[in-house]
Parts: C-alpha cells; sequence; structure tokens
C-alpha cells in the first residue's frame, strides 16, 4: 500500500495551481475552499505550501482550444489538453524551478522503470484508472512524475487519509470541466458561443425540430433534442456545419451511428516514437468504455487509420483515440474523418 513520500525521507512541497478567474463569484468554482484544504494538508504533514496562478495559460492553451473545437464542430476533451498543457508542462516547469525533482500528481495512473525506457501503466483501480486522460505525456514527462496512489485502490487512499486526519478524506470526488467544475453544460457554454438556430433534418431530409447551435450537441447524443413523436428515441448523427443542420437517426444501434474504421491525427506515443505498422492493439474511444481489439495502419506522418474488430458507437470528432497493449500504455491521438464501414 502506497505512503506519502514524505513518509519515505523525501523533502516534499504542496504547490497549489489556480487556473480559472472567470466567474470566481460563484458556486461553480471553489478554488478558495480547494487552497484552504491544501494548506490544512499541507500543515498536517508539515511540509511548505507554494501557490502559482496558471489562469492565462490555461484560458490561452486550453480554454480557447476547447471553444474553437467546439465552433469547428467538434467535441473536444479538455482534461487531455490540460493535461498537456498545464500540469506536465506549466506545473513541471515551475516545481523545476523550485528546485524540484519530481512532480507528484494525484492520477490514477502507474510508471514501470523496468525497462530500458519508461511504460505508463493504468491505475490498479479499474474503476478509478485515469490512464486515458494522460496519452499525450512522453518520455520527458514520465522521467520527472511519480504518481503515488496508483498502485492503490480508492477505498486504500481514502484510508490512508482518514489515517493521516487529512480534511478531505471523505470529500466528494471533483468531476466536471477540468479546473472548471461542474456546470450545467448547456448554458455554461452559451456564455461563451451564442445561440445559432438551425433545423434538425434525418438522413432523408425529413424537418423534425429546431437546433439551438451545432456546438450544443454530440454525436450519440439523445436528450435535448424535443423532438416527439412516435417510433424509437432520436440521437444525433452527424453536425452539417456548412448548412447548420444538425442530423439525426432513430434507434441507439442505428447503422449509420456505427463505425468499422476511423482516422485519428495529433498523435503522441510514450515511448515518443510510433510502434512499426500495421500494429494490433487495444484501443478506448471514450473514458469509460472496455479497451476494444483494433488493428492500426499508418496513412501519413501525423495519422492513422484504426480497424476494429467490432463496429463502434459514436465516435466523435475531436474525441480521444488511446491505445493499449493490456495495461501498458502507446499513445493515442484525436479523432477526426469518418469512414463509413
Amino acid at each position: 500500500m502506497g505512503r506519502p513520500w514524505v513518509e519515505w525521507g523525501h523533502k516534499v512541497i504542496g504547490l497549489f495551481m489556480k487556473n480559472w478567474e472567470e466567474d470566481d463569484d460563484e458556486s461553480y468554482c471553489a478554488a478558495a475552499e480547494d487552497l484552504e484544504i491544501a494548506r490544512h494538508v499541507c500543515r498536517q504533514l508539515d511540509i511548505p505550501l507554494h501557490t502559482v496562478n496558471f489562469s492565462h495559460e490555461y484560458w490561452e492553451r486550453v480554454f480557447k482550444i476547447f471553444l474553437q473545437q467546439y465552433q469547428a464542430g467538434r467535441t473536444p476533451n479538455p482534461d487531455v489538453v490540460c493535461n498537456r498543457e498545464i500540469k506536465f508542462r506549466e506545473f513541471l516547469d515551475h516545481a523545476d524551478r523550485l528546485g524540484a525533482k519530481y512532480i507528484a500528481t494525484g492520477h490514477y495512473a502507474q510508471i514501470d522503470s523496468s525497462l530500458s525506457t519508461l511504460s505508463l501503466l493504468k491505475g490498479n483501480d479499474p474503476s478509478k484508472d485515469q490512464s486515458y486522460f494522460l496519452y499525450t505525456l512522453g518520455q520527458t514527462e514520465l522521467q520527472h512524475t511519480l504518481f503515488p496512489i496508483g498502485a492503490m485502490l480508492k477505498s486504500e487512499v481514502r484510508q490512508k487519509a482518514r489515517s493521516l486526519g487529512l480534511p478531505n478524506a471523505d470529500r466528494k470526488d471533483s468531476t466536471g470541466i477540468c479546473f472548471i467544475g461542474e456546470r450545467r453544460f448547456t448554458e455554461f457554454l452559451s456564455r461563451y458561443l451564442p445561440p445559432c438556430p438551425g433545423q434538425i433534418r434525418t438522413l432523408d431530409n425529413t424537418v423534425v425540430g429546431q437546433h439551438q447551435g451545432l456546438w450544443f450537441y454530440t454525436l450519440g447524443q439523445r436528450h435535448g433534442l424535443d423532438i416527439g413523436g412516435p417510433g424509437d428515441a432520436w440521437y444525433v448523427v452527424a453536425k452539417d456545419m456548412c448548412s447548420n443542420v444538425l442530423r439525426v437517426v432513430q434507434g441507439h444501434d442505428h447503422p449509420a451511428l456505427m463505425r468499422n474504421s476511423v482516422q485519428a491525427e495529433e498523435l503522441s506515443w510514450v515511448q515518443d516514437q510510433p510502434p512499426a505498422f500495421p500494429f494490433r492493439c487495444m484501443a478506448k474511444t471514450r473514458y469509460r468504455q472496455a479497451d476494444q481489439a483494433c488493428t492500426l495502419s499508418s496513412i501519413g506522418p501525423d495519422k492513422i487509420e484504426i480497424t476494429f474488430d467490432q463496429p463502434q458507437r459514436a465516435i466523435t470528432p475531436g474525441q480521444a483515440l488511446v491505445l493499449y497493449d493490456n495495461s501498458r500504455l502507446i499513445g493515442g491521438g484525436v479523432f477526426c474523418d469518418l469512414i463509413n464501414g
């Protein structure tokens, strides 16, 4: 069972990041509460606490990209970009300036140093594994990172926190957008992207409703369409950005929602170089999904085609493709063009 690094004789300092300032006066953002808990934990462990504000960096390199992707009709994953740009770039660089050799984060993931290069592994708690959000890490980041709770179950982490008398031992797990928190998503997004109403149509061009803006919807979505009538539930199957039309179909597993082959770009490899293609591995097309068997083929210097053994539902441009060899993370990319299959 893991123990805090301070118990192992390491010199440990705490570093609190503030990364969002847009609505500090609202209940959504709990930065003040988070900081007070961080102070309490550091006092309890008798370690110093430093604070740093990355709000500008987060806005420029995470949130603006987040909004641009939605405007382009994609569904981005801000947690992946936040890890790449803030936690394992700005945070890592700041820790280096403070003289730290490593950063230690609370991700449920593990680093294996038994081979000539470092490997990134899934966390031991399958219900909490967060390796999916870390696929952009390479050898440089892993050489300076520790995941102290990666080998532990969530229940063990809470018990350890209780034994140390930490105030967050039984605190509710954080959810929502990275560093922004839980939101009524459409309401939050509409503060930055204006409504742009248009028609909802079937694949044969029958008008069945009205949408408020294509960026408020994602592929496979059911709720919020407000389409009445008989038959199966309606699901988003495509977003036609040129004509501002939202395409829908009836039925959770409608053939138009299923894909055998897709493409991904913006590739990242944990070993800093791709495997030899073609390559058999397992993949996730969304965070909570079970691993899916597939074959990778190279179709360019920064693009691959993924052919799944079984059709996958509602693969969405902008979302992350994350690749595994059993529990070892290979790398990943971002879904782009969809191929009928």
